[in-house]
């Protein structure tokens, strides 16, 4: 007895199921901002961010200084219940990021362009240590520290030679 002819999707439901497949993909994507690039748009099932300006007064060698150092720092809690802090430039442009939760958020969408330096970094520093603990990469252009067990993680990455004059690394948490 033959089998019955299996019948073959036409092009077009191929490409309509394709489609459809992408943008599932795209809108299920987290949204966060990239370091280096613009405050993240708020993503799906996350409370409207909170926004905080900063000033505060620039010193160097302990003399103080008539200029200010401002930013802002933008609050988002994401539905995984993780919070993300953006440093904002007065420009609008992220040079710091810190997160803190139940969850780790996605590193690729935080760190943006600057992701392959963190693979390379992190690739590295678990060759020398082994694969599990916080991490620690202090590279000329990017910060990542990150650590934590299931169910609460934290961590942050910054940009040093973004950071605004009178902004310390320790302000970013």
């Amino acid at each position: 007895m033959k089998a019955p002819k299996q019948t073959r999707p036409g092009r077009l439901a191929k490409a309509l199921a394709g489609a459809a497949g992408a943008l599932c993909v795209w809108a299920a994507a987290p949204a966060y901002a990239a370091l280096g690039g613009a405050p993240m748009a708020v993503p799906p099932g996350a409370t409207p961010p909170t926004a905080k300006a900063v000033a505060r007064a620039a010193t160097a060698s302990g003399a103080s200084s008539s200029s200010s150092a401002g930013y802002t720092v933008r609050s988002t809690l994401l539905a995984s219940g993780t919070t993300i802090n953006e440093y904002l430039s007065v420009q609008d442009v992220v040079f710091g990021i810190a997160w803190k939760g139940p969850r780790m958020p996605d590193l690729a969408s935080l760190l943006g362009s600057y992701f392959p330096e963190y693979q390379q970094g992190l690739k590295a520093q678990r060759a020398a240590r082994g694969g599990r603990g916080p991490v620690s990469l202090q590279g000329s252009g990017l910060v990542v520290e990150s650590g934590g067990h299931m169910g609460a993680f934290e961590g942050r990455a910054y940009l040093p030679q973004s950071l605004p004059a009178g902004v310390d690394a320790s302000d970013i948490q």
